[in-house]
Parts: structure tokens; sequence; C-alpha cells
């Protein structure tokens, strides 16, 4: 069929950057996989009107922010997935660890409007029609969000020692 095809097609680019998408929202790398693949199992059930929808990202990007608010709403967490078990562990690879780890904790403490914006911005380099589409705000919305996320950003230690300052 034409549309499992496309549909193929669609999720061979564009997994990468939904799973770090779903990484920088918060989630681990384990979760964060779980999390794209129930958003694009959603997806391939509606695919039809996702690809009618005008701007295909923006639509799987909204029903992946609506799948990660919804996982986060549950009471229970039980079993934590994790991609490779201990005793197959390969090379220590902390290079990065204190990086990625600063700029964690710079976005742990944006809200969750706020570090959505600048996820959906920086990240999956969303316009701002698409961000106010995929957030369901105006425009300008996304804008003071944006601005806001940057000022707490640029203020942060963390980030002012990654830029070496």
């Amino acid at each position: 069929m034409a549309g499992d095809s496309d549909f193929g097609e669609y999720v061979a680019a564009r997994w990468p950057g939904l799973v770090r998408s779903a990484v920088l929202l918060g989630c681990t790398r384990p979760e964060a996989e779980d999390l794209v693949q129930t958003t694009l199992e959603r997806c391939l059930v509606k695919w039809t009107k996702v690809r009618a929808a005008d701007d295909r990202d923006a639509y799987v990007h909204r029903v992946l922010l609506n799948v990660f608010i919804s996982a986060r709403r549950r009471r229970w967490i039980g079993e934590r997935p994790v991609s490779v078990l201990p005793e197959h562990a390969g090379p220590d690879e902390t290079a990065n660890i204190d990086d990625t780890d600063a700029m964690m904790r710079a976005l742990d403490r944006l809200s969750t409007d706020q570090r959505a914006a600048v996820v959906l911005r920086y990240y999956a380099r969303l316009t701002d029609a698409q961000i106010a589409s995929v957030l369901d705000v105006a425009v300008g919305t996304v804008k003071s969000r944006l601005s806001r996320a940057v000022k707490v950003l640029a203020q942060d230690p963390d980030v002012a020692e990654l830029r070496g300052t």
C-alpha cells in the first residue's frame, strides 16, 4: 500500500529527532523510545488524517506532547526499561555526561510550557506558527514563553558554565 510506505519513510526520517525531542522533554532514552513508539502507533491509525494535515511534523509533535503529558499523569511508575543490561554494558562513555547533565538541569528549571516551547523551537526547529499549533496557543504566547525561557536559561549557572563564562 502506498500509505504504508509513506508512513515507513516518515518514521525512518523522523525517528531520531522525535526520540531526541522526547529526551529533551525529560524522558530517559528508553522512555523516549517507548513514547515515540506510542506516538507513531496513534499516528498510524490516523495516517490519512496526519498525511492530510497542513504540517505533518507539527501534528506528530502535538501527538508526542499529548502522549508525554498523559504518561506523566500516571500515578504508578513500574518497571523502568533500560537499553543495555549492566552485565552487557560496553565501554564507559562519560565524555559528554557533564554537558548533558548541565543542560538537563537547566531545562528542568523551566516550566513545562517553557520547556516544551524550547524543545520544539531549538531542537525540533519548528516555526512559531507550528509551535502554536502543537501547543494549541496563540503565536504571541509562543513568543513570550520562548523569551522568558531564554532569559531563565541565560541566567542559569549551569548554562553559563557550558558557555565558559
